[in-house]
């Protein structure tokens, strides 16, 4: 029985054998693989944080209308109790035609002020 060695041209042009990669095709593979996981991941991050700020933005530019809303309607509360003050103040009740036209009572009754038990000797 004759053995026949494989010479290197039949070698690689046979089909059935699959081709080995060499550890510098590997090395250099995994390294693209890395550069792309790496540049996927910081591209999702940037868009994590993107949206983040988008959002907080938002919020502070809703938080400052608000505020300035409140402002607002505390001011208009106030000017509304200066408002009220002066139309419950004495000058004014005294002008008041209603009032004016009340009359004067006859006999004025005053109760005298009696003392507690806890006073009384």
């Amino acid at each position: 029985m004759l053995y026949s060695v494989p010479t290197l041209s039949s070698v690689h042009s046979s089909p059935a054998l699959p081709r080995r990669s060499s550890l510098g095709d590997l090395i250099t593979q995994s390294t693209i693989l890395l550069m792309l996981c790496i540049g996927s991941l910081i591209l999702v991050l940037a868009l994590l944080i993107l949206f983040h700020q988008n959002a907080n933005a938002t919020k502070g530019y809703m938080l400052r209308t608000l505020e300035r809303e409140r402002s607002q309607l505390l001011l208009d509360e106030e000017v509304l109790k200066m408002q009220l003050a002066q139309e419950q103040s004495l000058s004014i009740l005294e002008g008041d035609h209603q009032i004016e036209a009340m009359v004067q009572p006859k006999k004025v009754l005053y109760t005298q002020e009696e003392s507690t038990i806890a006073t009384r000797e």
